[in-house]
């Protein structure tokens, strides 16, 4: 019976998983994978003991396909789960929790636009642009599980702001999208670099409220494409 916590990612071969370090292990006679989206489900089975979480990588992002645990112990939490689900005390505070957390939502996405506001600080001849912009760039970075750089903890939110600014900048106002970039170490961070100080100048120009021709604002018909548009890229 394993004994500690891991991270897996699938076998080339039926009944295997490789480490954390490429090393091929066999899955535990008696476990089972239990798929994601039952978060308590989930929580629950991991608090009772070791699990091999189970993961794949696509290019950079890492994608969650369960975990693998003791069948026994998911069968016994699954069917005490239900047990408890079936008390209208569950039903209440499930739904507490998701009232609680819809308003900390809306005030993070408030807090969040306001911060995009303060970084752009366009010149009062631009207010207008500088609040449809805060606007639309805070309601793509701010949802719960976007994985974007809003929702990271790691930074405060100035920095958030203005690293989600810069990025839909760079996607929406310079052809970085349609760039071909080696894959060589370092040189797409470098791209991202180069890009930021475009943004930061073409930002400053409405910082020092200088007018444009109709029909020349680029942010303007940056902000036009990006919201009828459904396309959307990620803002990290």
């Amino acid at each position: 019976m394993p004994d500690r916590t891991r991270s897996v990612s699938p076998g080339a071969v039926k009944g295997s998983v490789r480490d954390e370090h490429g090393v091929v292990l066999r899955i535990p006679q008696g476990w089972e994978l239990l798929p994601p989206g039952d978060a308590a489900l989930t929580r629950r089975v991991k608090q009772a003991g070791p699990v091999w979480t189970m993961q794949e990588r696509k290019g950079r992002k890492i994608f969650s396909l369960g975990m693998y645990a003791p069948s026994a112990r998911i069968a016994q939490l699954r069917a005490a789960l239900e047990l408890e689900r079936q008390n209208p005390a569950y039903g209440r505070k499930l739904e507490q929790g998701r009232a609680r957390r819809a308003k900390e939502q809306a005030e993070y996405v408030e807090d969040f636009r306001g911060a995009i506001a303060a970084f752009l600080r366009f010149a009062p001849r631009h207010q207008q642009l500088q609040s449809a912009m805060a606007e639309a760039i805070a309601a793509h970075a701010t949802p719960v599980g976007s994985g974007t750089v809003a929702r990271t903890q790691r930074i405060s939110i100035e920095r958030r702001a203005e690293a989600a600014t810069i990025a839909w900048l760079r996607h929406a106002t310079t052809a970085y999208d349609e760039m071909y970039i080696a894959r060589v170490k370092g040189l797409r961070r470098e791209v991202r670099r180069e890009l930021a100080k475009t943004s930061r100048v073409l930002l400053d120009r409405y910082r020092r409220g200088e007018s444009f021709p109709e029909g020349r604002c680029v942010l303007q018909k940056a902000l036009t494409s990006a919201t009828s548009s459904s396309l959307w890229w990620p803002v990290t």
